[in-house]
């Protein structure tokens, strides 16, 4: 059969095209449910896609050149029913059944004037399943490629709405419903903060425990909102410590989306008190000293100058002795014998290090709150450039 009575035939039936899609739109309802359980797509909108493409399958009929121009409604599908989030097997499955409509179509007109016999019927279904399928994979390439697009601008939106929440937005009630909507949380609620290095997010593993969950990846750093509508603050820190394997912080209990920006400092802070070096998951609330340094890096600096100035500039294996010595003599309340025991040495010797402590800062340490003393140790292990290091 040539291709010059192919052609003439799928004229014949492209004369028939209008009723023909408002009758695609009746066998998609029967027998493509998927249109109707997503319901985002108009009758309209249906009618008018049915009848483009089936007009450029037609005129694809008994053609052998590529005719990049005939597949332009192909793509108008595919990246429309992206958009709407219509399921791509809905959708290659309507084209099926638009190519089953063409069929019978056209062995109706072929029958109706007699043009073409049998052997030319089967090489008119040769050619029409053959545009069918190219139109498809035009669809399928469009809907995927739209899709992609979708999905950075999903993720753009909702890394932008997670920055909005941690610089405080959500005090506005508006936006609170809009984060709460895509990220996916209640607007109301006690919740609390993680900050983690990155790591692999424990969302499921929460999940498992009944601890509802949202992670952001910012920069190196991950950031958890965890809703505690049920579980207590003490049973997600335990499962942070069994799934984690990286340094975290985790801040006090707020009350709404509206303050997860104070909780993603205190969760910030509270990583910031882990010492350099350990893998541990930090509660703010095991942490307030650390956090009080933390929040005044200055007074901090002071702090450390007035209390331990000195002793930070003797040989490194004098000062870590001797700081140890004054951090176990401090977590005593002042026991020599406790510190001992903890030092691993006798008393004596606690005794002439303290002594060297306070020669070394002239420093009475009989006069200086232990306070201050805290927090100046505190403050050495943790303010960047350690005076360790």
């Amino acid at each position: 059969m040539d291709e010059s009575a192919a052609q003439a035939l799928a004229a014949g039936v492209a004369e028939r095209v209008p009723a023909l899609a408002d009758q695609l739109v009746l066998v998609i309802a029967e027998q493509n449910p998927g249109y109707r359980r997503v319901g985002v797509v108009s009758d309209d909108d249906l009618r008018r896609s049915c009848h483009d493409n089936m007009s450029s399958v037609l005129r694809l009929i008994g053609r052998d050149e590529d005719a990049e121009e005939f597949y332009a409604a192909a793509r108008c599908t595919g990246r429309r029913r992206a958009e709407q989030r219509m399921p791509l097997d809905d959708v290659l499955r309507s084209f099926r059944l638009g190519g089953r409509l063409l069929w019978q179509a056209l062995v109706d007109q072929a029958r109706s004037d007699g043009s073409v016999d049998a052997e030319g019927l089967l090489e008119i279904a040769t050619w029409l399943w053959e545009v069918v399928d190219s139109t498809s994979a035009h669809v399928a390439a469009a809907y995927h490629a739209a899709e992609r697009q979708l999905v950075r601008v999903d993720e753009q939106r909702r890394a932008t709405l997670w920055e909005g929440l941690l610089r405080g937005r959500a005090k506005d009630l508006a936006f609170a419903h809009e984060a709460a909507r895509i990220i996916g949380v209640p607007v109301d609620g006690p919740y609390a903060v993680v900050v983690a290095d990155a790591s692999t997010a424990v969302g499921q593993v929460l999940a498992e425990h009944g601890i509802h969950s949202a992670w952001q990846l910012r920069a190196h750093t991950l950031v958890g909102l965890l809703s505690l509508d049920s579980p207590e603050l003490g049973i997600v820190l335990k499962v942070l410590r069994d799934a984690l394997t990286t340094p975290a912080g985790v801040s006090l209990v707020v009350h709404g989306l509206a303050d997860v920006d104070v909780a993603y400092r205190q969760a910030t802070l509270a990583r910031r008190s882990i010492q350099p070096g350990r893998v541990e998951v930090a509660a703010l609330a095991d942490r307030l000293p650390e956090a009080l340094v933390l929040s005044s890096p200055e007074l901090a600096e002071e702090l450390i100058r007035l209390r331990l100035g000195p002793l930070l500039k003797i040989p490194v294996g004098e000062r870590r002795i001797l700081l140890d010595t004054l951090a176990a003599w401090v977590a005593t309340a002042g026991s020599v014998s406790r510190t001992a025991e903890l030092a691993h040495c006798h008393r004596n010797t606690v005794i002439n290090r303290l002594a060297r402590i306070e020669a070394v800062t002239g420093n009475d340490l009989s006069d200086v709150p232990h306070l201050e003393l805290s927090l100046a140790l505190k403050a050495s292990w943790l303010l960047p450039p350690g005076p360790l290091a």
